[in-house]
């Protein structure tokens, strides 16, 4: 069967960053697809890492085994976070929080400053564990676009496979409300989900391949009109990460229908937008149903649950598009133009 590269745009979304586990564990059964590169903000940036990580130590069986163990660890690391959250750095410092309702009520009137003085921040130690950037930033083989937020000019910041450390991967991370600002290289950031979830312009100004799968983790359209409060908090935080994605989708629409015919004059940008091929893998119903509340559980029953529905999604997708890649776009961009 004919080889595909691909690249790949993965969305950020919490503990639903479990289910692009499901869907990139899928993908990389297949042997006739390679990936030239990943971008990613927060938990797509964690993906896009151990992917390619796992890639560089032991080809797509070495990047499967990387995720499990990324996922596992922040599953297995699970725990109340109001009981720690206040008190000093101990033994519990390694795990990974899973906030209340309680305490996420409490981010509305005391900052991460005053509710975690201490800094603490347990994905460091999984990430510092699991990762060797050495290894990324020498021998990387596939190109890596991690998105953060630049809190002074809150403009999106890329950081690339050559430059990354652990900080980078906590920034994409860094959830402020949750979290202290993340300081790289004396500036401070948080997530890059707030203005790039995922960063595109990277894939399509700076890469080759004909072929971008993006997958999404967060509902982009919604039958009925929320009326309780959590489910209008929940639609107005769906809104908000979607927001710089719907943007970058809409201007490559745009610059898309002026490329065409009878356009007489092309850029680069125009001529690498007739010859891309667009796709995106969605998150099912099953989902779409879970409270926003859902996308910070990490208790690993749950992230094994969503690691299945993606799988299944990436199967189901693959049946009906897979014969598409290298030949033309399963995703229609101008319904973005609007």
């Amino acid at each position: 069967m004919r080889q595909h590269t691909i690249n790949l745009a993965l969305q950020g979304g919490g503990a639903l960053g479990a289910f692009t586990w499901g869907v990139l564990d899928r993908l990389l059964e297949v042997p006739h697809l390679s990936y030239e590169a990943i971008s990613g903000s927060s938990a797509g940036a964690m993906n896009a890492l151990a992917l390619a990580h796992g890639l560089a130590e032991g080809g797509p069986e070495g990047a499967r085994q990387k995720l499990e163990a990324l996922w596992t660890a922040v599953g297995a690391a699970s725990y109340p976070v109001q009981a720690t959250l206040a008190s000093e750095p101990s033994a519990s410092t390694g795990l990974i929080a899973t906030p209340s309702k309680f305490l996420l009520g409490l981010t509305r009137f005391f900052s991460p400053y005053q509710l975690n003085p201490f800094d603490i921040n347990p994905l460091r130690s999984i990430i510092e564990r699991l990762f060797d950037f050495d290894l990324i930033r020498r021998a990387s083989p596939v190109r890596l676009f991690v998105g953060a937020t630049q809190v002074k000019t809150g403009a999106l910041r890329i950081f690339r496979e050559r430059e990354l450390a652990a900080e980078h991967l906590l920034a994409s991370a860094c959830l402020p409300a949750l979290n202290q600002a993340v300081l790289v290289d004396g500036e401070a950031y948080w997530a890059g989900g707030y203005t790039g979830n995922p960063p595109l312009h990277p894939l399509v100004n700076s890469c080759k391949s004909r072929d971008l799968v993006i997958v999404l983790l967060l509902p982009l359209w919604r039958p009925a009109t929320p009326t309780s409060a959590d489910a209008i908090r929940s639609r107005l935080t769906e809104i908000h990460f979607n927001t710089t994605f719907l943007t970058e989708m809409r201007d490559l629409a745009l610059s898309l229908r002026a490329a065409r015919p009878p356009a007489l004059i092309r850029g680069r940008l125009e001529q690498r937008l007739l010859e891309l091929n667009l796709h995106m893998i969605e998150t099912d119903e099953k989902v779409n149903q879970l409270e926003i509340e859902k996308t910070l559980n990490t208790s690993l029953p749950f992230l094994q649950r969503l690691k299945g529905e993606g799988r299944s999604r990436a199967e189901s997708w693959l049946a009906e598009n897979g014969a598409a890649l290298g030949r033309r776009s399963t995703l229609d961009l101008d319904r973005f133009a609007a």
